[in-house]
């Protein structure tokens, strides 16, 4: 049975400060992590995802930031439904030409 723990933004961001306020008293991020990931209640693994992603979102770390991957989550999404209306139109457009022309030749 697996389960999934879903977690507050607030116990999140706390988590997060947590990691990063205790980060100097460990050898490694790690260490902190594994230190603190019981005191919240998730795995280790998971809290240094947020950790992670938060570094992103403020620039100390490269990578793609939660706002631009939602703005490209968004663009695709508009994307894919301009495509399937411009097919609907073409298919439109093809069946009222049709009729158009089946109407002149009777």
């Amino acid at each position: 049975m697996n389960k999934t723990k879903k977690f507050s933004p607030e116990v999140r961001e706390r988590a997060v400060r947590l990691v990063q306020e205790h980060r100097g008293e460990y050898p490694s991020l790690w260490a902190a992590v594994e230190s603190i990931a019981p005191k919240i209640g998730c795995v280790p693994h998971t809290l240094l995802e947020w950790v992670k992603r938060q570094e992103i979102d403020s620039g100390v770390r490269e990578g793609v930031t939660t706002a631009e991957a939602q703005r490209v989550k968004d663009l695709e999404r508009e994307v894919k439904e301009l495509r399937r209306a411009n097919e609907i139109l073409k298919l439109a457009s093809a069946f009222f030409a049709q009729a158009e022309l089946d109407r002149r030749l009777k």
